[in-house]
């Protein structure tokens, strides 16, 4: 069995195309967890030894619990903002627009363990709106924002584009504006406790061009 910690950004592609292509090739089982970045991080410090990791490019450049030269890069992605279906779709095309947005939603729901969240808590202080929208947002743990839209919590969900995607009911609106964008990207490391000797060959398959339409059907960009 490989013990997998993926960032729930790209849990779609990998959980339901990926992985099983994987374990069908090689016989495997994966057992897989998916988290924010943070929480995978975290759990990794306080003692977790996961064979392969996923996670922001960043986190693993820098984590002395993965294997340096394993990182490999995957997929990347933008923030984008989602709505409840059938509710109505303000522009956002421009920061104007957005700002707009954000400050007519009854409800605006981040997260802020995830990186997508906590860029948007520091957007929210650059545009000069953070208290306003910070004294009604709906802002979860973990896990994907675009839910507290379907069950009524919410008007507007912000979160990378692959996680909005995630659940099918919400509709979304788009990314946020260029000027505001912030493209988040992701790697695939292999874990320093590791023994498995199919981490090296996850962390390829992850790679492999084969996987690129998986993230690109996810909301990704395939690195």
């Amino acid at each position: 069995m490989i013990n997998l910690f993926s960032t729930l950004a790209v849990q779609a592609a990998v959980s339901a195309e990926i992985l099983p292509a994987f374990e069908a090739q090689h016989g495997a089982v994966v057992e897989a967890t998916y988290d924010p970045t943070t929480v995978l991080m975290r759990r990794i410090d306080d003692g977790a030894r996961p064979d392969v990791v996923i996670a922001t490019v960043e986190s693993l450049g820098s984590s002395p619990h993965v294997v340096a030269g394993s990182v490999t890069p995957i997929a990347s992605t933008g923030v984008g903002v989602a709505v409840a279906p059938g509710a109505a779709r303000p522009p956002i095309g421009t920061v104007d627009e957005l700002v707009a947005a954000l400050l007519a939603a009854r409800s605006v729901a981040y997260s802020r363990s995830g990186a997508s969240g906590i860029y948007f808590a520091g957007l929210l202080e650059k545009l000069g709106i953070a208290e306003e929208v910070n004294a009604r947002a709906t802002v979860i743990e973990k896990g994907f924002t675009a839910l507290a839209v379907v069950d009524g919590r919410a008007d507007l969900a912000i979160q990378q584009v692959s996680e909005l995607r995630f659940v099918r009911d919400a509709d979304i609106l788009g990314p946020l504006p260029d000027e505001v964008q912030h493209h988040t990207r992701f790697a695939a490391a292999i874990g320093t406790t590791s023994t498995s000797p199919l981490a090296g060959e996850l962390v390829r398959h992850l790679a492999a061009p084969a996987a690129a339409s998986s993230y690109a059907r996810a909301g990704l960009d395939p690195a």
